[in-house]
């Protein structure tokens, strides 16, 4: 069974979604679902089909959820230290390019949030910087082109 890295906020973000998917979301489908069949003919019923639509979506990502939770490999940043960069880890990288510099922390894929700061453990920029120090310079292979940072600063 294939296990998903996620750090507790991580995993406490999906527990808190399966709750309301499934004490407010269903349940406020399921009543959707009932005042469209009170208006009869379902044959051209756009409230019934686009509730029935949205019962399957709400079914699929509690699933989804569900499946992640159980398979969640959690690890806390905060227990974590290291010369090198790791799931977890804050890591400070300037573009050798222009200079620029951006932070960002490793995290499971269902808790990346770029404009959070984020990125998940396999975007091409933390696949790139895994196992790397503070100081190297790497090679990444981005969507935008090949860019080169130096890895500046290592938080956990």
């Amino acid at each position: 069974m294939e296990r998903y890295p996620m750090t507790p906020q991580g995993l406490r973000a999906l527990e808190q979604e399966l709750k309301k998917l499934k004490e407010v979301d269903r349940p406020a489908n399921v009543k959707a679902i009932e005042e469209a069949l009170a208006h009869g003919d379902l044959s051209e019923n756009a409230e019934y089909k686009y509730a029935k639509e949205q019962q399957g979506l709400i079914a699929g990502r509690i699933e989804y959820v569900e499946d992640r939770i159980a398979r969640a490999n959690v690890i806390d940043p905060a227990k974590l230290s290291s010369d090198r960069v790791v799931f977890g880890a804050k890591v400070t990288i300037e573009d050798v390019d222009n200079g620029e510099t951006k932070q960002y922390r490793i995290v499971g894929e269902d808790e990346s949030d770029i404009n959070a700061g984020t990125i998940s453990i396999t975007s091409p920029i933390a696949r790139g910087l895994i196992r790397h120090e503070v100081g190297d310079e790497v090679r990444i292979n981005t969507p935008a082109g090949v860019r080169e940072f130096e890895i500046i600063d290592l938080e956990f």
